[in-house]
């Protein structure tokens, strides 16, 4: 019955109730009586009843935008209210296209998984790492093996191990009930690439730091000595013309 009335309380001309939708009021359905206007320029024009304010947004052929509802009094702003949304929509299109996705795979192993078995599920992980995906690695206990949580523990361990650069520790392994679990991530190539050139340098420091004295002393000599071999002027023997018989 109440919806009713309220339906043909709408129809008669009545008020039409506040809508719940986020988006904020425009033209007709701004109903406070005075407002602080910003032009389209974005400067400050100053406080109009909202009969002179919607009147200035027609004469520009723009929209009267309630866009801080709270203040007081209320505050809008005169603008192309069709093409701020398209642009919105713009933005929020692009952002979820340049959003990365991050999906998690699961594997799941036995305490007592048998060596074919164990290879198996370890090429699963390295193919969902390679495809840039997260891994969770779940070590299932039943019975009497909850007794013995060490053996999915060395199971995870050497599975890390084995992986090598190919994967980082996320979560260290964690037992959770009945379960024990550990969450790999893959490495990004950068961060490869950054590894690859500190280990590079490393080495060569040490290769540097492991040259022997004597080496360097018998270097340096060989350079001193290149130089001073070098003529000068001084040292040019002295040319005396030779009498020739007429």
């Amino acid at each position: 019955m109440w919806a009713r009335g309220a339906l043909r309380a709408r129809t008669d001309g009545g008020e039409l109730p506040i809508s719940s939708s986020t988006e904020p009021r425009i033209n007709e359905r701004v109903r406070t009586p005075r407002v602080r206007l910003i032009g389209i320029d974005g400067s400050q024009l100053g406080i109009f009843a909202i009969a002179d304010a919607q009147r200035i947004a027609d004469e520009q052929d723009f929209d009267l935008v309630e866009i801080a509802p709270l203040a007081d009094p209320p505050v809008c702003r005169i603008m192309d209210y069709s093409k701020f949304k398209y642009e919105q929509a713009q933005k929020e299109k692009l952002a979820r296209k340049h959003q990365t996705k991050v999906e998690i795979k699961e594997i799941k192993f036995r305490p007592k998984i048998d060596k074919h078995d164990y290879e198996t599920k370890k090429k699963h992980v390295v193919r969902f790492l390679a495809a840039n995906a997260k891994v969770k690695v779940t070590i299932m206990f039943r019975g009497r093996e909850m007794a013995h949580p060490e053996l999915g523990l060395n199971i995870l361990e050497k599975l890390a191990g084995e992986l090598g650069e190919d994967a980082i520790i996320e979560t260290q392994p964690k037992l959770e009930g009945r379960n024990m679990h550990m969450l790999l991530a893959p490495v990004k190539k950068k961060e490869v690439k950054e590894t690859a050139e500190a280990t590079e340098q490393s080495e060569l420091t040490e290769a540097a730091e492991a040259m022997e004295p004597s080496e360097l002393t018998e270097t340096t000599e060989t350079t001193e000595l290149s130089e001073t071999n070098e003529p000068t002027d001084g040292d040019q023997a002295d040319e005396t013309p030779v009498a020739t018989d007429e």
